[in-house]
């Protein structure tokens, strides 16, 4: 297991524990198993109950149409599954990782088609082993698809290291951004601090731009940046730096 560090524009170090190859081929393995499941369960409703296989006509294009048809969603299986589920599958969501991007953003669906245009050519067997050797040879666990995508993988087991608190001491030079924390009592800066971390280390980043919205609604401020991790990063500064002497 390895650790990838976001550093943000206030040059705030934030650090996940990348997932291990091991996590990342166990939920490859659910995922399996659940994409088998589907085709006997819908196997079995089309042509034990419904009686499809007697509707369709007896050629082979037909056929084919059908099979097609059904397997759509096991084609697409990991695009929109990461697509709806922010970064993960059923298998990633039981082995809890998740897909992040690697500058702190919010992966978002270009960068999941991007990762499942690749994942045809180094996942499914038999060319599985190109993915492996690459996670295995990338000090980040990505696999080529997370390179070109600019993703990694996380677990979401284990604590991450966030070094900055509120009580921590700014550096002397530090440039405080938004004048306005000052309309913030410490209880509200407390919880700003627990919910941020706790969706920092769950990669909620919704949360975190609902906690952004929030920010900028009760102190006027407006955001200089459109990364909502970097803002309230800054935010706890700010408010650090105008406080410490008080």
């Amino acid at each position: 297991m390895s650790e990838l560090s976001i550093t943000t524009t206030q040059n705030v170090n934030i650090n996940f524990n990348t997932a291990s190859v091991g996590e990342r081929m166990l939920a490859y393995v659910i995922d399996l198993l659940v994409i088998i499941a589907y085709y006997v369960l819908i196997y079995y409703v089309l042509v034990e109950l419904v009686g499809l296989g007697d509707l369709i006509p007896n050629d082979p294009w037909s056929e084919r149409a059908v099979h097609g048809l059904i397997s759509l969603p096991v084609l697409f299986y990991a695009l929109w599954q990461e697509a709806l589920m922010e970064g993960q599958t059923i298998g990633k969501r039981i082995m809890k990782i998740k897909v992040i991007k690697i500058d702190g953003y919010q992966a978002g669906f270009g960068d999941y088609l991007i990762r499942w245009i690749l994942r045809i050519v180094e996942v499914t067997p038999p060319f599985s082993f190109i993915g492996l050797i690459s996670m295995i040879v990338n000090n980040k666990n990505q696999r080529l698809g997370d390179m070109a995508a600019g993703t990694a993988v996380i677990t979401l087991k284990n604590s991450i290291n966030i070094n900055h608190t509120i009580l921590k001491e700014v550096r002397d030079n530090y440039v405080p951004v938004y004048p306005l924390v000052i309309k913030l009592s410490d209880n509200d800066v407390r919880i700003i601090k627990e919910t941020y971390e706790a969706s920092v280390k769950n990669a909620d980043f919704v949360m975190i731009d609902k906690l952004q919205d929030k920010i900028e609604k009760v102190t006027g401020i407006k955001s200089v940046s459109q990364n909502a991790m970097a803002f309230v990063d800054t935010v706890l500064h700010d408010y650090n730096y105008y406080t410490r002497n008080m």
